[in-house]
């Protein structure tokens, strides 16, 4: 599972940002050589951020490599620690789920409403609704991490 969640979230985030780097670069190559840029290239770039972003979610959540506030771990034994690791899983876990939930939620109110990007006349749904999903994935990563044990680095001061 671990192989396929790195595949997957990599390859999309990937993909995603050298389609941004493509975009950008014909974009100003155009530009300046031909006096023309793209028309709508600021509505993929928003896009394609939208995955970028949510296509590494649940594989940054997976390596625990968020920003963590740990100044005080090294003063906390590793019962505490542990107790504190599952509580900021657990919130992280309910917070991410409910989250996917409403960006689902907010996905069928755009269908419903057939919402679409204002130059390219892009669906937006599908896009709320990739969020939702990879949100509340990634809410199922937190929620496992929060029953995983403590490694060498967590008892020593390091990463959440």
């Amino acid at each position: 599972m671990r192989k396929f969640l790195e595949t997957a979230s990599g390859l999309l985030a990937g993909l995603a940002l050298f389609a941004i780097m493509l975009l950008t670069f014909l974009d100003v190559g155009g530009r300046k050589l031909m006096d023309h840029s793209i028309p709508g290239s600021l509505e993929m770039t928003e896009l394609l951020m939208v995955v970028v972003i949510f296509g590494a979610l649940p594989l940054v959540s997976e390596r625990g490599e968020h920003v963590v506030f740990d100044s005080l771990d090294g003063l906390l034994p590793d019962p505490v620690k542990k107790i504190q690791r599952g509580l900021v899983h657990l919130l992280c876990g309910a917070a991410l789920i409910g989250l996917g939930w409403l960006m689902w939620q907010t996905g069928n109110d755009f269908t419903s409403a057939g919402e679409t990007t204002a130059q390219l006349k892009i669906l937006k749904s599908p896009f709320i609704y990739g969020m939702g999903v990879l949100c509340a994935f990634t809410g199922f990563i937190h929620l496992t991490l929060m029953l995983n044990p403590l490694n060498n680095e967590e008892s020593e001061g390091g990463v959440l």
